[in-house]
């Protein structure tokens, strides 16, 4: 059984669909726990707390991500992670930011 895959950029960001909330998203791969999206936000980022920890890779765009207490910036190539639960959110990345997001672990978390 081969469980192995590969993700075009090109491939993902045309599966992009504008949507009434002015999220722009794709669900690319499910696989067990993990969900992998590529996520392009629309002027403001409406994320609220997700159930399930969180990790980003940013593609295109710089900015201001906000993970808690704690303010970073960021930029391409850049690696995030949010734990289940955490508010976060980007602010102040333009109008051509991009990223990977994937999902993974059960409802609530793993533990640290």
């Amino acid at each position: 059984m081969n469980d192995a895959f590969h993700i075009l950029l090109d491939e993902a960001r045309a599966q992009i669909r504008p949507r009434p909330d002015d999220r722009q998203f794709a669900i690319l791969r499910e696989r067990g726990s993990l969900t992998v999206e590529l996520y392009r936000p629309l002027e403001v980022d409406l994320q609220q707390p997700h159930s399930r920890d969180e990790c980003y890779v940013i593609v295109e765009g710089a900015g201001i991500f906000e993970m808690g207490d704690k303010t970073v910036t960021f930029g391409p190539g850049d690696f995030l992670f949010v734990p289940a639960g955490m508010p976060h959110r980007f602010r102040d990345f333009g109008d051509s930011m991009m990223t990977w997001v994937m999902f993974h672990g059960p409802e609530g978390g793993e533990d640290a």
